[in-house]
């Protein structure tokens, strides 16, 4: 039988497997990427690996996200995740939007989801002492600064910034800047030295500005709202931090530790922009995957899912306003997600470093 999951490793964390095997207290940062309903898919995985296997391993670790990967991560840090990412699964399968909406209503729709997966417990995910939350997101300049809220000038802003981004990245770096909120526990070292053309602000974390950060940090251009007045941020309109932080390439080889990825690919494309340009996806030789484990779910699994594919927000156009096919849909391929986590632990009990992949 084909397994459910793909594992591809590093060459640092491929020797440091084959010479220790695969241990909980090795792991230093958990990524998360954006890409909204694909993320449903890593359900299973964040119920075991935060409900039991780094639970039952306590260290200090870095929780890094954009999207939705920030809401998986926030919701990592509460004191009973099992709770938390069931919550957060239920309430993001659960969205309903009439046929024709605005960007204020979805925005409104979205900090209505994040207080009922907040509850109230936002000093929890804030400020766990072991697990450090960064939630990624993108601060507008120049023509995107200057928008204030005109959908046109939105519009011309982003055009303009994917034009400059189909040229290099370093063109996008002049329409954009990268915001990074953090735990009080942590100064978030690893990300404050330039590792790419994008200029870094540094928030600390609170309970004051982690329900405004996450939503940003998911306010996709176009279709939320730009979130602007952030406690204790830069004054400015605040996106989706997938604009940038897509599939979260970060320094990870600045950290001596391992890296475990759960993630709904098995490659990893830098920003959103460039998803189709497979010639800016990081691959072997990345000093920056060198300790990575990526742990995806397999072709052969995807293809038993609903519709042979990954939940996609395109799905909310192809099923309508039939949202009863579309949330039993979404919840079976959630479900579906305990093989992927079943699949993994075995592998951490025995690691078969033949059965894994390189990047």
């Amino acid at each position: 039988m084909s397994s459910p999951i793909t594992i591809r490793l590093g060459q640092r964390a491929r020797r440091r497997i084959a010479a220790e095997g695969m241990l909980a207290s090795d792991i230093a940062i958990v990524p998360a990427a954006a890409g909204g309903p694909k993320g449903l898919i890593l359900n299973g995985l964040d119920l075991w690996l935060f409900g039991s296997w780094l639970k039952n391993a306590p260290r200090r670790r870095k929780l890094v996200g954009a999207s939705i990967g920030a809401w998986r991560m926030a919701t990592s840090a509460f004191d009973d995740p099992v709770a938390a990412h069931k919550r957060l699964a239920h309430l993001y399968a659960h969205q309903r939007y009439p046929a024709k909406v605005t960007p204020a209503y979805v925005s409104q729709t979205c900090r209505a989801l994040l207080d009922e997966l907040l509850d109230g417990r936002a000093a929890e995910a804030a400020g766990h002492p072991h697990h450090h939350v960064s939630i990624l997101t993108a601060r507008g300049t120049g023509a995107l600064a200057r928008a204030n809220g005109v959908r046109w000038r939105e519009l011309a802003g982003f055009l303009l910034a994917a034009a400059g981004n189909a040229v290099s990245r370093r063109r996008l770096a002049g329409a954009m800047e990268r915001v990074v909120f953090h735990n009080r526990h942590d100064d978030a070292a690893w990300l404050r030295e330039r590792f790419d053309a994008f200029a870094g602000h540094f928030v600390d974390l609170s309970p004051a500005n982690l329900r405004e950060a996450l939503l940003a940090s998911g306010s996709i251009p176009l279709v939320l709202e730009a979130v602007t007045a952030i406690a204790g941020a830069p004054d400015g309109a605040y996106w989706d931090g997938g604009l940038i932080d897509y599939h979260l390439h970060l320094p990870y080889q600045r950290d001596p530790g391992l890296v475990l990825y759960p993630h709904f690919s098995d490659h990893i494309v830098p920003g959103w922009l460039d998803k189709s340009m497979p010639w800016r996806r990081a691959g072997a030789g990345d000093p920056a995957l060198d300790n990575v484990i990526l742990v995806s779910p397999s072709a052969a699994f995807v293809a038993t899912l609903p519709n042979g594919k990954l939940p996609d927000r395109k799905d909310f156009t192809a099923y309508g306003q039939n949202h009863t096919a579309r949330i039993r849909d979404w919840t079976r391929a959630i479900a579906e997600s305990e093989r992927m986590a079943e699949a993994f632990a075995r592998w951490c009990e025995k690691p078969d470093l033949k059965a894994t992949l390189s990047f």
